[in-house]
């Protein structure tokens, strides 16, 4: 049986994204879905990162990213960029960046 190809996505989120804990939510939700990554509030007041797992789990992340969010937050945009077949995963969980 074949293995689950991996994907890679950079991602940008806009809108009022940034506050106390907003960056556990992206881990939570990544932890759950079995995704790795990294997140970080940026100094121009959006969150940026990386996604990285197999991809229908990827897609799904995206979709909770341009969707859902932290329930403190109000997603104006997400923009997705960088998305590639990656040979392995480079982290070993969800993290965040400072």
């Amino acid at each position: 049986m074949a293995s689950p190809r991996l994907w890679a996505v950079d991602y940008e989120v806009y809108g009022d994204v940034q506050g106390e804990f907003i960056h556990f939510f992206p881990e939570e939700q990544g932890r759950k879905l079995g995704v790795v990554g990294w997140v970080k509030n940026t100094a121009h007041g959006t969150v940026t990162g990386q996604v990285q797992g197999p991809k229908e789990k990827v897609e799904i992340m995206k979709n909770w990213l341009r969707s859902v969010g932290s329930p403190m937050s109000r997603i104006d945009q997400a923009v997705f960029s960088n998305e590639r077949e990656i040979s392995s995963l480079e982290f070993q969980s969800f993290i965040t960046k400072y």
